[in-house]
Order: C-alpha cells, then structure tokens, then sequence
C-alpha cells in the first residue's frame, strides 16, 4: 500500500521533515521563554484540548500542539536537538522522505486521536468531560517513536550517554520501553489511566510499523521445511574416518604430504597447471606443470 502511495503522492513528501518539526520547538521554546515575562500564557492556547476544540471550535489546537517542546533545560534541549536532527536525517535517508512522513504524520494523528478517546472515554465513565488533557499531551513520545525506529535499522550503533559511558543503541531502547511500560502500568493501577491512553497511542504508530515489517515467513511449515532440507544439503563433509583418523584437506601431488603428517608446510594451487593440483612449499616452484 505504501509503495502505491508514494507513487501516486510521492512527489508531496515534505523533506528534511525533522527540520521543520525542530523549528517549531524553537517557537515553542521562544513561548515559553515569553510567556515568563509577559504573563501572557502563550502555550495554554496551544494545547491539544478536546473540551475546547469541540465546545469553543478552537480548530487550531489540532495543529499547534506540535510546536510544544519538551520541559527539559536548555542544554538538554540543544543536545536534544542535535540528535533528533541525526536520527531524523538517517531515517529519512533510510526510509525515503515519503515512508519518514507517514510514520511522524502517522504518530502525529494517532495521539489526537488518543486525546479524543481519553476524552470520550472519560465523560461515558464519569459523567463528566473534563478540561486538562492538553496538558499531559505533548510530542516527546513522537520523539521516542523516532528514536525506538533508529534503534530497529542500528542497534550496535553506540550513543555516548552523557557525553561519557557509550551505550548501544538497542540497550537504551530496551531500557526506555521498560520505563514506558512501568509508567503506564502504574497510571492505570493508580486510576489515572487518562495520563497513559494518549502514550499508548503515540507509540502505537512504531508498534504497527515494528509488527508490519517483521518476517513472519520464518514460521510457515514450508518454509522450515525448506530451511531443515537446505542445513541437510549444506551438512560439512566429515573430517574424519571411520576408525578415527582425520582426513587431510591438503595434499601435495608430488610428495604425498599433508598438513597433518607435516604441518610446518604451506599448501598452494598452481594456476598454470590444467586442473586442481596443490603443491607444498618445497615442490610450488619446482614441479613440472601439468599441461594435459
């Protein structure tokens, strides 16, 4: 299905797509830091709130919640952006800038949506649709998603935790999915479950896309089938003889020598004799060709 999007609507794909999701966190940054000064909270008007998007028609927050950057210090958000900017760029490169916009645009919609069905979900339960999940909403684990993906294509590849310790990239995925799983587990048995539907559903694009490329084929019958033949065909010739000596693999054709009988020797093919002829070290350079 991808293959005959990109086709048809190839040609939109926005490219270096991580460039401009960066630049909106720099706009969000410059809110924040305005916002302190000002009093004006310039962000609350952001937010991706479904009360005020239904009730107020503030269509906007459908879209502006992407620029909300992380609450994290500025020298954490320069290191931030810097690797975004590296994992985003090699997947793009990997993937192609069609199939990298539907996987950010995919985990982009998919958090809306699970923002709605908090929403929903909510009001059928308690009778009551409630103001503020906007504010547990944000994109950091859009960014995960981009990071979890990276770790798919390069899980050797080391990143040096705080500048110092290098850690592979699959190990420091394995370690955030532990941290996820534990923080969702603990919101539902808490009973604030609103907190943990709109992470479920922001990484539930690489759940789809990590299930969808995976190589189911390695459990069909016929394919084990086909698997147990070959390993049988490919079974390496045996090394020794029935009563127990082993088989010599090189022989020289003029002395008879091995390299078990003389394992101080070298064994060479000729290339100017017709045929397969292994010589020793003492016999390469003064044997008669072989011609016939």
């Amino acid at each position: 299905m991808l293959d005959k999007l990109e086709k048809k609507i190839g040609k939109y794909a926005i490219r270096n797509l991580t460039v401009y999701l960066l630049i909106g966190y720099a706009i969000g940054y410059l809110l924040e830091f305005g916002q302190k000064y000002t009093g004006v909270p310039y962000i609350s008007y952001l937010t991706l709130e479904p009360f005020k998007i239904i009730h107020e028609l503030q269509i906007w927050r459908l879209f502006t919640w992407v620029v909300i950057p992380p609450n994290v210090s500025i020298i954490w958000a320069l290191f931030m952006f810097l690797l975004y900017y590296q994992l985003g760029g090699s997947l793009e490169n990997t993937w192609g800038s069609f199939r990298f916009n539907v996987y950010i645009f995919g985990g982009i919609l998919f958090t809306i949506i699970g923002a709605f069905l908090t929403y929903g979900l909510y009001g059928l339960l308690y009778g009551i649709f409630p103001m503020g999940i906007g504010s547990v909403v944000s994109t950091y684990y859009i960014n995960l998603s981009i990071f979890l993906a990276f770790s798919m294509y390069f899980p050797d590849m080391q990143l040096l935790l705080y500048f110092i310790i290098p850690v592979k990239m699959k190990w420091l995925s394995i370690f955030y999915i532990v941290i996820i799983g534990y923080e969702i587990l603990a919101d539902f048995i808490s009973g604030a479950w609103p907190a943990a539907v709109p992470i479920i559903a922001s990484l539930l694009n690489f759940l789809i896309f990590y299930l969808s490329t995976r190589n189911y084929r390695r459990f069909d019958p016929k394919e084990i089938h086909r698997r147990a033949e070959f390993k049988r065909q490919a079974t390496p010739p045996r090394t020794q003889y029935r009563d127990g000596s082993p088989i010599a693999r090189h022989k020289c054709a003029v002395c008879g020598r091995t390299e078990i009988s003389n394992p101080e020797l070298e064994f060479r093919f000729c290339s100017k004799c017709n045929g397969n002829y292994e010589y020793c070290s003492d016999h390469l350079f003064t044997h008669s060709h072989i011609k016939n």
